[in-house]
């Protein structure tokens, strides 16, 4: 009796874990929410390493472990969400080198029992396919386009056009994020979501889309989202600036600089905290920077606009076919990694009913096969495809999805020198 009373305290100290350190960094004392919940979200991502995944490794963890078979509303278990997670560190720590290593055990522990969390409140053990898609992808790394793209991918249907009752559906997993980090007054669900992003529009194809998401500023419910990304851009972002409130010689992170007061600037720190001296106020506008420019940059820069050589601002993305592209079959080219090199998962319930993984998967560390690794896999399907000319001259047939992966797959092979530069450039083009 004692030895199960502390396993059980053991296992909601587990639980509870990743909130008590969140709590630690005392992000509440940041003034604006916005800030307030990328911030937490950010720590979120870097504790659980989700920051060394990027979507291309998420779409294979879906498509290795069978998700993408699935319809977006199958419940899946507890044990086979950690089996996923699994696949997804086990994989990372086989690219990352042998110095950066993460702790598998921990990262594992840490994710699924924030993603229950987050996602089965009630405490029934499972979890809808569309809600661990909608998660991972957010909080992974890489390009927000990226992302973005595949999240379409997700909502459309065979013409290219978005679903609302999915984008909805999308809506309502992705503001769960907020919520579990406790900002869910600022930025919860609310049936009138979906109108505030497209209010106008009935027919919203991919670039439309992504233009509305991208947009500055962007929709109101999910404004931290690109703030989220901008912070990891910036983390170590130098500024040889003093900060007006607490005097520090220079600046990591943003700046903010006051558009009233002559050279009034604040550290983020401070300006997340409300601070302010002298003439300066909390209700002057303030500009944020992500860059520091030495004077004579900003004059070189301003001369050179007055002559008219500075070249036009690049649109926010590139623009995509409106036309979807027809899904190429991968069956036969990159089966799912079998689930042969796991060991059995043992799984205990609590007394709330929802199951808690007593023993973790083990992946092979020393696999025979090359194409037990998920890079051969890849590999095989790009040389594959560099030798099957009728799928080569046929681009419509793949999707978005797909391009990410073949993306993904060029920039590993170029990496290693197997395929000539010419087909991988190919491949890598919108």
């Amino acid at each position: 009796m004692i030895e199960e009373s502390g396993n059980k305290r053991k296992t909601m100290a587990e639980k509870r874990q990743l909130f008590i350190e969140m709590r630690a960094q005392n992000f509440d004392v940041i003034r604006l929410s916005t800030y307030r919940t990328a911030c937490k979200l950010r720590f979120v991502q870097k504790r659980c390493n989700l920051h060394l995944v990027d979507i291309w490794n998420m779409i294979e963890a879906f498509r290795d472990n069978g998700l993408n078979t699935l319809d977006h509303s199958t419940e899946i278990s507890v044990s086979r969400l950690e089996t996923v997670i699994s696949s997804v560190y086990y994989q990372l720590n086989k690219r990352l080198p042998s110095t950066h290593q993460i702790s598998v055990e921990q990262s594992i522990s840490l994710l699924l029992n924030f993603m229950i969390a987050a996602y089965d409140s009630e405490g029934r053990g499972k979890l809808t396919v569309f809600s661990v898609k909608a998660m991972l992808a957010t909080m992974c790394g890489g390009k927000m386009l990226d992302k973005l793209r595949y999240v379409f991918s997700q909502m459309s249907d065979s013409n290219g056009l978005m679903i609302f009752s999915k984008f909805d559906q999308f809506l309502k997993e992705v503001l769960k994020l907020p919520t579990a980090v406790f900002e869910g007054p600022s930025f919860g669900y609310t049936e009138h979501s979906v109108r505030t992003c497209f209010p106008q529009q009935k027919k919203i194809m991919l670039n439309m889309f992504l233009d509305t998401m991208m947009a500055d500023p962007p929709p109101q419910c999910l404004v931290w989202l690109p703030l989220m990304h901008r912070l990891a851009h910036v983390e170590n972002v130098f500024h040889p600036v003093e900060c007006s409130y607490c005097r520090c010689e220079s600046m990591m992170g943003f700046r903010y600089r006051c558009q009233q007061c002559h050279n009034y600037q604040l550290c983020q720190n401070c300006f997340w905290r409300g601070h302010a001296s002298g003439p300066h106020s909390n209700q002057h506008q303030m500009k944020e920077h992500s860059s520091w420019k030495s004077p004579a940059k900003k004059l070189s820069h301003a001369i050179s606009k007055s002559l008219g050589c500075v070249p036009t601002r690049e649109p926010p993305h590139p623009v995509f076919p409106e036309q979807p592209e027809k899904p190429l079959d991968l069956a036969n080219i990159v089966p799912p990694r079998p689930l042969a090199n796991m060991n059995d998962t043992m799984v205990s319930h609590t007394s709330s009913g929802v199951p808690t993984p007593t023993k973790r998967l083990q992946y092979s560390q020393d696999i025979p096969s090359p194409l037990a690794d998920e890079h051969a896999l890849i590999a095989s399907y790009v040389a594959r495809l560099q030798h099957c000319a009728r799928v080569l001259d046929s681009p419509s047939r793949l999707d978005e999805e797909h391009r990410l992966i073949a993306r993904y797959a060029a920039r590993l092979a170029a990496e290693a020198g197997n395929m000539p530069f010419t087909f991988l450039e190919e491949l890598c083009a919108y």
